[in-house]
């Protein structure tokens, strides 16, 4: 699919209560289908400042590019939506790419990569109520605690009142864990069995219910424990994946690691975004194809 930026921009700046007619207007469908599973493409890494995949610094820094990506990834079947900020699905909602499709809002973008205050992860994105209002089907919130950063209590409280008001509105909020520290100035976060069970737990209680919490939750450094670790809260998850390594195998490992995760009870589905839409090998069409087969 051809995108032209020329067009959205017209819309845009002269009609831009387009978006919100698009959004009335887009059939929708449950979170989950017959399959009761799910695939959902994340392209929410820019309001975060992180466009770099793998070796490429500014690799999703055109836009263009990342909406011919996503049209592609979203038009090949088994592909359930995609996990966005407000600039990204609302392009998309203009170009008719949701229609039928999950879209789950982005809603705490505020600790940008490398940042001094990158732990500081403030909403700055969607709102629950901008979720409803533009009747997408989920938010999603992303929840990193570091035990020697008093703000990580302030980054807690928050995630659990968003919690709360997602449940209000009764819409399914995706919670993302994770303990992780600072090393050499950079935010790394602890893939340890340990690490991620202790998060999952969090997680799993914030707020005052957890009728409509889902975890979005990544592989364990080692494959191996993620039985062990997925015992640990009966909510419904998702697994993350990230940017593949472009070396021999990674590639590979990373798909045997989600195909043996994906069989244990409590895990419904994938969210996957670079690897995917800037697989290190082969084409966007191979790489969705690939991951819906692992479903």
């Amino acid at each position: 699919m051809s995108i032209s930026i020329s067009d959205l921009v017209t819309v845009r700046s002269r009609h831009p209560e387009a978006i919100a007619e698009a959004a009335a207007r887009r059939p929708r469908r449950p979170l989950l289908d017959g399959r009761g599973r799910l695939l959902i493409v994340a392209a929410d890494h820019p309001a975060r400042g992180a466009l770099a995949v793998g070796g490429r610094r500014l690799a999703m820094a055109s836009r263009a590019d990342l909406l011919e990506r996503l049209c592609l990834a979203l038009s090949r079947r088994g592909v359930d939506g995609v996990l966005g900020t407000a600039d990204i699905l609302e392009d998309l909602l203009l170009l008719g790419a949701l229609d039928g499709k999950v879209a789950m809002g982005s809603m705490n973008r505020g600790g940008l990569a490398g940042a001094a205050f990158e732990l500081d992860d403030r909403f700055t994105g969607h709102r629950p109520r901008d979720i409803a209002r533009l009747r997408l089907d989920a938010g999603k919130l992303l929840l990193r605690v570091d035990y020697a950063d008093a703000g990580s209590a302030a980054t807690l409280l928050a995630a659990a009142r968003t919690v709360d008001a997602m449940a209000r509105l009764r819409l399914p909020v995706f919670v993302e864990p994770f303990l992780c520290r600072r090393t050499g100035g950079r935010v790394v976060n602890d893939l340890s069995a340990e690490a991620v069970t202790t998060a999952i737990a969090v997680a799993s209680g914030l707020g005052g219910t957890s009728a409509y919490t889902w975890l979005k939750v990544p592989v364990t450094e080692n494959p191996d424990d993620m039985a062990a670790v997925m015992e640990t809260s009966t909510l419904p998850a998702v697994l993350l994946g990230g940017d593949v390594s472009a070396a021999p195998g990674t590639q590979e490992a990373a798909y045997e690691s989600w195909r043996k995760a994906l069989r244990l009870p409590t895990v419904r589905g994938l969210v996957v975004g670079r690897s995917l839409l800037y697989p290190a090998r082969g084409g966007v069409a191979e790489a969705v194809d690939t991951a819906v087969s692992l479903l």
